[in-house]
């Protein structure tokens, strides 16, 4: 029987370190999903003629929401027994553990801060024009978990598959590679909803795209988790048909879905800070004064 070559995946977390300091992948690629993401925004901003002091609130909005929502999802969901025994480590984010539905719910309440603290426009005007960038940076962050050997899937036999031989040794089984499935996930949504914003007028639709990101982000999680490894201590207790992660998925597409109602059933609205263009009106030519003419009577 012939052999399946699996792909030996051995690269170290770290790129470099100097001391005491290390830089890692995830941190790397954390930072630059940001980064690359902020660069698509401003150029969303300038095309549409939209106020570009808003820009830094709105970059220091996301990633705290990102960071603080992502912290607690997992705390909450998927080990607060053990942080409940060190709650010190709860802000010890270095070590890891970021949940991503945690992210969606810290993400969406900082944008709706922003929207009634500094732009004063409806949330879902916002989430329209920010739901592109934010599925590029989801890929990243999916890729420095490949980086870090962590969201590790089952056992498997496909061509494709990973030994993951950080966490699980020289004889490393082969698994699926969850956390690429889902980092192609997004990079196939981030090109699919980037060409329906710049391509078509469903941005005018308030709500529409923000709903369609929500349904293939958690739509496509909800379908990878079949081949992921548990990843909280009470998973397997916790209604069993469905993972945490799939259950936790579901009001996301339920959402999605309610946001792709609101939009689909109302007309198209004008750009707001596109203002309508007003033809001047035409200059009339001076009246010519009139020759009295000499038999006129007076």
């Amino acid at each position: 029987m012939l052999d399946l070559l699996y792909i030996t995946w051995d690269v170290s977390p770290e790129i470099f370190s100097i001391g005491s300091f290390a830089m890692r992948w995830y941190q790397f690629l954390f930072a630059g999903g940001f980064f690359v993401g902020y660069f698509i925004v401003r150029y969303i901003f300038r095309q549409e003629n939209l106020n570009q002091d808003w820009l830094e609130s709105l970059l220091l909005y996301l990633v705290l929401g990102t960071v603080i929502g992502a912290r607690l999802g997992h705390v909450l969901f998927y080990n607060p027994s053990y942080y409940l025994q060190n709650p010190l480590e709860i802000f010890m984010t270095w070590k890891g553990g970021l949940a991503s539905h945690g992210g969606t719910v810290g993400v969406l309440l900082a944008l709706w801060l922003w929207s009634r603290r500094v732009s004063k426009k409806p949330f879902l005007w916002i989430t329209d024009r920010l739901i592109v960038a934010v599925a590029l940076a989801s890929c990243f962050i999916r890729l420095g978990n490949l980086m870090n050997s962590e969201i590790l899937g089952v056992e498997t036999t496909v061509a494709w598959a990973f030994e993951f031989v950080q966490v699980d040794g020289a004889d490393a089984p082969p698994r699926h590679p969850a956390q690429l499935y889902e980092a192609l996930g997004y990079l196939g949504t981030f090109f699919f909803l980037g060409y329906l914003f710049f391509k078509t007028q469903l941005r005018q639709k308030r709500g529409f795209l923000t709903g369609l990101f929500l349904i293939l982000v958690f739509g496509s999680r909800f379908l990878i988790e079949f081949v992921k490894i548990e990843q909280a201590d009470f998973q397997a207790s916790f209604l069993d048909t469905l993972t945490l992660g799939q259950w936790l998925s579901i009001p996301f597409v339920l959402l999605g879905a309610y946001f792709m109602y609101l939009g689909s059933s109302q007309e198209p609205e004008l750009p707001l800070s596109t203002p309508e263009k007003t033809t001047p009106p035409a200059k009339r030519a001076p009246a010519k004064s009139r020759k009295t003419s000499p038999n006129r009577r007076k």
